[in-house]
């Protein structure tokens, strides 16, 4: 096999690639077993039609697109290692010559990963802030605690108040038709939450139980179903049980109840020690993706548009998780907010493009410092994920071989530690604040 590559745009090129007439040859043969297989000719058993009688009777050429899809992708991935080329996108590919007894000819335009130009990447200033924990920050944290402690009290007289859970029964029309997706029984929903149209949870405040209600409200203009656009639409309600928030006292038996702790001030104390280690911890974050901004905004590279929009569907699909680890789906989120998958998309663009340009120049960064992962980081990264999974790290291993995510596992080594290099080379100045 003999292959090359030109360029012919700044991040496209051409492979053109000869494959030998053995190869052709052996193709047609594989062809010829998966086609004889599936034929019926008067005479011969299915499968046992002699090659000379099937071409003659249905021509070598009936052959040659399933030779094809057997030779052309093996020799697009040779074509690719023999030239070192990275490919980010599936090629075009286009047969120049192809026959029985012939040289197969083709061309594949690829396009691939983006050269960068690194700037200035060595002695970057950024900000360095102290982890300071005040006492508002400590008593609203204890809040929160305690509101996550309360305890839910049915309420059987008076009505609902915001903050309060309710069950409802809830049933939509436009002009008097109900509408797809706009009916439920004995759903819960927080009042204040703003997790409804707006406009929703605000009237049923001051619902009893049992109470029933026609809520008028207005569908956003981005709302994701085109037919209740800016549409007024009426929800007739039934409130079937109210419950509201105990909130416990805080004081020592509180500590005792949720920690390991004896009294409020101990329990305070530790508070703010962890508070103060995950500033911390966001301090670095921050420090470190200030570093990597600069040193990206710094450098040349121009991004291919398939490259963002892989980034964006991986964005989204890592939000639909995200919503899934909430008890959300992305179906409930399109309807609360109005969005589409399209939009959605949409306003994930800026995010994905500066995503893509970060990692591509970190990546350049580990090639021109041959900053690598070790057989011993990898092993280690593999023995950290078996212990979070409680499976072996060969068992793990063995999952990221199958499923192709050993790169990425590579990949991601590579990043933090370029990462590192390049706060480790910064130059730390005092937060204006």
């Amino acid at each position: 096999m003999k292959a090359s590559w030109e360029k012919i745009e700044k991040n496209v090129g051409v492979l053109d690639i000869e494959v030998d007439a053995d190869q052709v040859a052996d193709a047609l043969d594989k062809a010829f077993k998966k086609v004889v297989a599936k034929v019926n000719v008067p005479g011969f058993r299915k499968g046992k039609v002699p090659r000379a009688i099937f071409e003659s009777k249905f021509g070598v050429e009936s052959l040659y697109q399933d030779a094809l899809d057997i030779i052309v992708p093996d020799a697009y991935m040779a074509a690719v290692r023999e030239t070192s080329i990275e490919p980010v996108d599936r090629p075009e590919v286009d047969v120049e010559q192809f026959g029985k007894g012939q040289v197969l000819k083709f061309k594949a335009k690829v396009v691939v990963k983006p050269e960068v130009e690194l700037g200035d990447y060595k002695g970057i200033e950024v900000e360095e802030t102290e982890a300071v924990v005040s006492a508002e920050e400590v008593n609203a944290e204890l809040e929160r605690l305690q509101k996550r402690h309360a305890e839910l009290i049915p309420v059987e007289e008076g009505a609902a108040e915001n903050g309060d859970m309710v069950s409802i029964d809830f049933e939509g029309f436009v002009d008097g038709v109900p509408f797809e997706g706009g009916k439920a029984e004995r759903y819960s929903l927080e009042l204040g939450s703003n997790s409804f149209i707006p406009g929703f949870e605000e009237q049923v405040v001051g619902l009893e139980k049992d109470g029933e209600k026609d809520i008028t409200v207005t569908f956003p203009e981005n709302y994701h179903a085109e037919e209740l656009k800016g549409k007024e639409a009426v929800f007739k309600i039934k409130l079937h049980d109210i419950k509201r928030k105990n909130l416990p006292a805080l004081d020592d038996e509180f500590a005792k109840d949720v920690s390991e702790f004896e009294t409020l001030d101990e329990y305070k104390a530790d508070l703010e020690s962890k508070l103060k280690e995950r500033k911390q911890a966001e301090n670095t974050r921050a420090k470190e993706a200030a570093v990597v901004e600069k040193v990206a905004a710094s450098a040349q590279v121009e991004i291919p548009e398939v490259m963002i929009n892989e980034e964006a569907e991986q964005m989204v699909k890592e939000f639909e998780n995200r919503l899934r680890s909430q008890g959300m789906n992305i179906e409930m989120y399109y309807q609360f907010t109005g969005q589409n998958a399209e939009a959605l998309k949409a306003q994930m663009h800026d995010d994905a493009v500066q995503r893509v340009r970060n990692n591509l120049v970190l990546e350049a960064i580990a090639k021109a410092e041959n900053i690598v992962a070790t057989e011993e980081e990898i092993n280690a990264e593999l023995q950290n994920l078996a212990q979070m999974y409680g499976r072996s790290a060969a068992e793990i291993h063995s999952i990221f071989a199958q499923n192709g995510n050993l790169g990425a596992l590579v990949q991601d080594i590579l990043s933090r530690k370029t990462v590192a290099f390049l706060v480790e080379n910064s130059k730390s100045v005092a937060s204006a604040v």
